[in-house]
């Protein structure tokens, strides 16, 4: 049986939509796996698993060499446009006393051409004055001003001497940020994480994978669990947990130290810079065609 002609025509100068489907036009979705997300217990910046762990009070995840290296290139990195910032407020404090000075020379000129020029000053209304309606000294004035013009003016027509517009540097933040949660970051307020391994006789034999577990429940911590880690000492449990035990009792299951509920931290779970965590586990791309070539050309979907 022969197959429908709208499936079968070739000679159209557009696209029918079966051949547009054929092509994977259109918004392309799909629900990402455990390979396209970060791990609780990977470093945000290397995504590599933590050493030495630290966490800001939003609950970002760090290793300690790599969020220090980042504070300090900031801080470098302010440092830097300080000076800068800096160098072109003295530039321009000295730029404006020489156009004062400049000014002031000028007024000297002119007061020194009208009192003391050759050529006098003349009130007769019926004078013939000349083509830029001035006459006697201020005549000699705006001339030699008009020879100034024409031997410093740029000829904008040339690209060797096109005037440039000067860029300004405006005054930076003096403050670092968190590379992940963008929010003010101070080395003082980051604190070590401690995770509870598991060490019973199944996971010994593989010292390859590292688990975690809760220390309060022995749960094993996934993903899928929200986690609470405490500021004061960094032990890390998960939600239920906290919330059963510590938010009451105000102590830490692990070494007793007294907690408050400001100490409570949830930790953020994984998400790399084109997968969100939590809901946002969906990546989609806008796939469209090719102006005459028939080939699906992919571009990003625009973010809603």
């Amino acid at each position: 049986m022969p197959q429908r002609h709208s499936k079968n025509n070739n000679d159209l100068a557009f696209f029918t939509y079966d051949e547009k489907r054929k092509l994977g036009y259109g918004t392309q979705k799909e629900r990402l796996g455990k390979d396209s997300i970060k791990p609780f217990d990977a470093c945000s910046l290397c995504l590599k698993s933590l050493i030495d762990p630290m966490s800001c009070q939003k609950g970002h995840l760090f290793c300690k060499e790599c969020i220090l290296e980042c504070l300090l290139s900031q801080k470098k990195d302010i440092q830097r446009r300080l000076v800068a910032h800096s160098a072109q407020q003295k530039q321009e404090k000295e730029e404006e006393e020489e156009k004062l000075m400049l000014q002031k020379a000028k007024e000297l000129d002119a007061f020194d051409q009208q009192n003391h020029g050759a050529v006098p000053q003349y009130s007769d209304r019926n004078y013939n004055r000349d083509k830029n309606g001035f006459h006697g000294a201020n005549s000699v004035k705006v001339t030699s001003y008009e020879e100034e013009a024409l031997k410093t003016m740029k000829a904008f027509w040339l690209p060797s001497a096109t005037p440039e517009a000067s860029v300004k540097v405006e005054a930076p933040s003096t403050s670092t940020i968190c590379p992940e949660g963008k929010e003010n970051l101070k080395l003082k307020t980051l604190f070590p994480v401690q995770f509870t391994e598991d060490t019973s006789e199944q996971k010994k034999s593989n010292a390859l994978d590292r688990s975690y577990i809760c220390p309060s429940c022995k749960t094993t911590l996934t993903n899928t669990m929200s986690l609470v880690a405490l500021s004061s000492c960094g032990h890390v449990f998960c939600k239920k947990c906290s919330d059963r035990f510590m938010a009451v009792d105000k102590v830490c299951l692990v070494c007793n130290k007294a907690c408050k509920e400001r100490h409570l931290v949830n930790l953020k779970k994984g998400g790399t810079g084109f997968a969100g965590h939590d809901d946002n586990l969906e990546a989609k791309d806008f796939k469209h065609l090719g102006s005459g070539s028939g080939l699906g050309l992919v571009r990003p979907a625009m973010k809603t």
